[in-house]
């Protein structure tokens, strides 16, 4: 028998902890390969952190060195292709052979994919953007900040509220006088959360005098006048436009024959196992139908709890054991609302009927199990 493999495609949150505890559960004799394109890694819940200026890039960046010295075997490179009937996966001209592949991609922002948003906003979701984002706040002079969701699916569905939030306690901070409004496809925040949450949400938005302009589809950005051109020509001004921009898989997973016709994996909702034999799809990569015509949301919790039942099922495949791990569908993120204060929602996303989800109260304490989450997760998993 050739040499025994099974390779991890994806380093972020899932794919991280996908690695690490298969190489725990696995002999040695088994390699454990984990193949990415960027030589560090950011831990992405924190990027807003870089807005408000309480975190520097170095502070959430990590290098992928103690994962080799775990016993991981890293290759740093751009998957170019996936081959599920010869099991291989080619990277950088060579190909790397698996008895499982676990796919942890996630969904990259392509803002390019609506008409005039690279030009006219600020991309949150990457490192530089949100440093771009907390330069142009702290020198922002008054008029309209506009947050805005620019198409479904996105990940980390608490994001576009905290970014509103954030801009709107930096721009107080600072006594300017300024409109903060929220544009979303949504029918209201966080609508895999539920219709009760969203509108708690929604209230505490309104609180904070951040205009909610939910069941608004921008289809492009006319950068020039600074203005979004809604669904139906209408068109709506800005003076500082912050986007959650769209989201798009992979080149590899769109080519595969992985993926369907929105570019995700489908995967089944205990098991996280695909179509293909021997492949599983994890994180933000992965589309999971829960209660009412929704999908799982796009969230690093989920993620990481995904690789480990990927991870514990794999090692009892190996050993020719029964895989006996399930993922529950349960999970919690927090939102961070400035000040010093956020909120927390825990919840039970594969509940029968509809997912029952609850938010907690905000409160200081929240904000600081935020920061201590962070802490725990670069010092334990990156």
């Amino acid at each position: 028998m050739g040499e025994r493999s099974v390779v991890v495609l994806g380093g972020g949150i899932g794919g991280i902890v996908a690695a690490r505890m298969l190489r725990k559960r696995l002999p040695q004799d088994v390699r454990v390969v984990l193949i990415d394109r960027d030589e560090t890694y950011t831990f992405a819940p924190s990027l807003l952190w870089l807005m408000t200026g309480d975190r520097e890039p170095g502070q959430i960046s990590r290098g992928r060195e103690r994962l080799a010295r775990k016993g991981i075997e890293l290759v740093n490179g751009e998957a170019e292709g996936l081959d599920p009937g010869r099991r291989t996966v080619r990277v950088d001209g060579r190909d790397i052979a698996y008895e499982r592949l676990v796919i942890a991609l996630g969904a990259q922002p392509a803002p390019e994919l609506m008409p005039g948003l690279s030009e006219g906003a600020i991309d949150l979701y990457t490192t530089e953007g949100a440093l771009a984002a907390g330069r142009a706040l702290r020198e922002f002079d008054g008029g309209r900040v506009v947050v805005l969701v620019a198409r479904l699916p996105y990940k980390c569905p608490a994001a576009p509220n905290e970014a509103a939030f954030l801009a709107e306690a930096i721009l107080r901070r600072r006594g300017v006088r300024a409109e903060v409004a929220l544009y979303t496809p949504e029918p209201y925040p966080m609508p895999t959360a539920g219709e009760a949450l969203g509108k708690v949400l929604a209230r505490m938005l309104g609180e904070r005098g951040i205009e909610l302009h939910a069941q608004k589809v921008v289809e492009e950005v006319d950068a020039r006048s600074r203005q979004l051109v809604l669904q139906g020509g209408e068109r709506e001004g800005y003076d500082l436009l912050l986007a959650i921009p769209p989201h798009r898989t992979s080149d590899v997973v769109r080519s595969a024959g992985v993926a369907n016709e929105g570019g995700f994996i489908p995967a089944e909702a205990a098991t996280l196992a695909t179509w293909a034999d021997s492949i599983y799809a994890i994180g933000d990569v992965a589309q999971i139908p829960i209660a009412g015509g929704k999908f799982l949301p796009k969230a690093g919790v989920f993620a990481k709890a995904q690789a480990r039942v990927v991870a514990s099922r794999i090692a009892d495949e190996l050993k020719d054991r029964e895989p006996l791990a399930t993922f529950d569908g349960k999970g919690s993120c927090f939102v961070d609302m400035g000040q010093g204060i956020a909120a927390f929602a825990t919840g039970d996303f594969y509940a029968e009927g509809a997912p029952a989800v609850s938010l907690r109260r905000p409160s200081r304490r929240w904000h600081l199990s935020k920061v201590a989450f962070e802490k725990y997760w670069l010092a334990r998993w990156a």
